[in-house]
């Protein structure tokens, strides 16, 4: 188990997950990394805000955030996990894909005011696909279960 210092220093703020992920306002959906252990797991928070810009159409009378958003933050989680393990930092001639989905389970609504904490853990890597089993927790309760498969390839003009 890493002690306290080793967790800080694979914790990541904002201003270096941007250097990681491509995505940005409105589908950055990773706020702080918590801890990354290259090679095997990552713990990453989204703060659920009611200014989200999906809360207003889903939906209006309780809003609730898309499990497909979920799925993503899962995702964009997993992506760094495997940028840091290939220690590697997102440029403008790859793209990291999201290539598979099985098991998903959405077990509760994640409202406006959630913490929304991500977990990804690296199973496999074979032959550019990259396999993980997630889960997203909101006070320590499981909201969110999917196993994710993702892969980099390169840009097509």
């Amino acid at each position: 188990m890493p002690s306290s210092k080793e967790q800080q220093l694979n914790a990541m703020d904002i201003h270096e997950i941007l250097q990681y992920l491509p995505h940005r306002y409105p589908f950055l959906l990773v706020d702080r990394v918590l801890s990354c252990d290259p090679g095997k797991n990552i713990t990453a928070l989204k703060n659920v805000t009611i200014n989200e810009p999906f809360f207003s159409g889903h939906f209006p009378h309780h809003p609730v955030m898309p499990g497909v958003l979920i799925i993503e933050a899962l995702a964009q989680a997993a992506a760094i996990l495997t940028l840091k393990t290939m220690d590697m930092k997102t440029d403008d001639n790859s793209v990291y894909y999201f290539v598979g989905i099985d098991n998903a389970r959405f077990k509760r609504p994640v409202e406006a005011g959630d913490q929304l904490i991500l977990k990804a853990t690296m199973e496999r890597q074979r032959i550019g696909i990259w396999k993980y089993s997630t889960r997203a927790e909101v006070d320590g309760r499981i909201v969110t279960e999917a196993g994710l498969m993702c892969t980099m390839r390169g840009k097509q003009s």
